[in-house]
């Protein structure tokens, strides 16, 4: 199950059943949960923190140190949680002492090339699609997609079944439940079909339509829109967590379509 050709440092935590391929290199303050299958030719560096189950793919770089230029050594580690996929050159960074921690959720796929910066928290059941960039602090909440070449901006947060289109650049909050694209990124709609095959009901995904309408089409400034909302769409957890999502958007969020 573990390759002789694997440099694997004495001080690691192996859980039962791991595979590790040739050429791999593990340091030593680094934890692998069971079941966990790691190919040839990763590098995994002190504190990595793995979960049961994940995979990860020939190339891919898993807590080096961070780039940011404030980070001055302190103690950090990269979370990752159990079932995930992890492919090939993907790179995922320590954090520095704004978080501590860079954090990649249970049941996420990131494809080819993915970079996660250091800070990030990304939630469970994520999907980052090839080339996609995260720069240091963003954090993507819960079934959040973004296709493939997508950057972002430092701080950035990205609201729960959100969908980002390939080649986007992210530059301002994204609410949940939306679709975002084009340049600079835009409301694309709601996220309807995400929606439904997660278990929202047609209700459930009609009153998010109003309220987004009302929002981003209307063209109303977001204060009045946000009054209105409260006023004339049912109470729901779907319309609270939008409305306090963009409440609590101190840097903004994107753009309505003109």
């Amino acid at each position: 199950m573990i390759s002789e050709l694997a440099s694997i440092h004495a001080d690691a935590k192996i859980g039962e059943n791991v595979e590790i391929g040739p050429f791999t290199a593990i340091s030593g303050d680094v934890e692998i949960g069971e079941g966990t299958k790691i190919h040839s030719h990763v590098s995994i560096m002190d504190g990595a923190r793995i979960g049961k189950h994940c995979e990860i793919y020939p190339g891919a770089v898993i807590s080096a140190v961070s780039q940011d230029l404030k980070y001055e050594g302190e103690y950090t580690t990269v979370e990752i949680g159990d079932h995930t996929t992890i492919r090939e050159c993907v790179t995922i960074h320590r954090a520095t002492k704004d978080r501590w921690k860079t954090v990649v959720g249970h049941h996420c796929l990131l494809m080819g090339y993915v970079h996660v910066a250091h800070d990030c928290f990304i939630g469970n059941h994520c999907i980052l699609a090839n080339y996609t960039g995260l720069s240091g602090h963003n954090t993507l909440e819960d079934y959040v997609i973004l296709e493939g070449k997508v950057g972002t901006q430092q701080f950035v947060h990205i609201g729960t079944h959100s969908f980002i289109g390939g080649g986007s650049l992210v530059r301002k909050n994204v609410p949940p439940y939306v679709k975002g694209a084009r340049e600079p990124l835009t409301f694309a709609g709601v996220n309807a079909i995400g929606l439904r095959r997660r278990g929202f009901s047609d209700e459930a995904v009609a009153q998010i339509e109003d309220a987004y309408r009302i929002i981003f089409v209307q063209n109303k400034n977001i204060t009045k829109a946000l009054a209105i909302v409260e006023k004339e769409i049912p109470d729901s957890a779907e319309k609270k967590l939008i409305l306090d999502f963009i409440r609590s958007s101190e840097r903004g969020i994107m753009r309505g379509p003109l």
